[in-house]
């Protein structure tokens, strides 16, 4: 382990989602320094910890999260989620993730779990049903949201951006197919569009396609 800051590592295909967690983490750089982000699953220099933000992404639960822990140079892999069913916290802990954290805690709690993990813990924290439905972090983020999609919704446009089928969507992102169908008509309603055709160029001009290494 190093000394002084934590080295972490921000691991996701979007921008706007990377921008996001380092403006979260800025104000804790005596305790987290970001040393890297990026879309691949291997890194290009050792870091303390990895932390893994599933928007768009597999859910760490699948096979994929297997060559971010594989990685030497990954440190403890720690699951960032608005997804925290017992299942999929579960799944991730199998794989061998060292953390799962929910998406909707206050950045300070974020970096305490974060420290605890850096010093040898497993943590999972994530809020109750009655506190799961309170206001977004600040610093919290996504594609599409100055669109006014919710982040369901952003997440089933970048999925449908990328091309993966509504059975693929819903195994991706951990939700039903009436869900998923629900989601569908509620974000082409706020984007305008009535076809799939029409939401796939929506969202390439509109930021949810996601980086691939080559652009990084």
């Amino acid at each position: 382990m190093s000394s002084g800051p934590l080295r972490l590592r921000l691991l996701n295909d979007y921008e706007v989602i990377v921008a996001g967690l380092r403006a979260m983490i800025e104000p804790y750089a005596d305790r987290l320094r970001v040393v890297e982000e990026d879309v691949r699953s291997t890194a290009d220099r050792a870091v303390d910890l990895t932390l893994y933000d599933t928007f768009g992404a597999p859910q760490a639960d699948q096979s994929e999260i297997t060559a971010v822990l594989a990685d030497p140079l990954a440190g403890a892999v720690v699951v960032y989620s608005w997804n925290t069913q017992p299942a999929l916290v579960a799944g991730a802990l199998g794989h061998g993730c060292r953390g799962y954290l929910d998406k909707r805690l206050a950045a300070a709690e974020v970096v305490d779990a974060l420290e605890r993990v850096g010093a040898g813990e497993t943590v999972v924290q994530h809020l109750g049903a009655a506190e799961a439905g309170g206001p977004v972090p600040p610093a919290t983020d996504w594609p599409g949201r100055p669109a006014g999609l919710s982040v369901r919704e952003a997440e089933v446009i970048a999925l449908i951006t990328q091309g993966f089928t509504n059975a693929d969507i819903a195994a991706r992102a951990y939700i039903s197919m009436n869900s998923l169908k629900t989601y569908i008509r509620s974000a082409y309603r706020k984007i305008g569009v009535e076809r799939r055709s029409q939401a796939v160029r929506w969202g390439l001009e509109h930021g949810m396609s996601p980086r691939r290494p080559s652009e990084c």
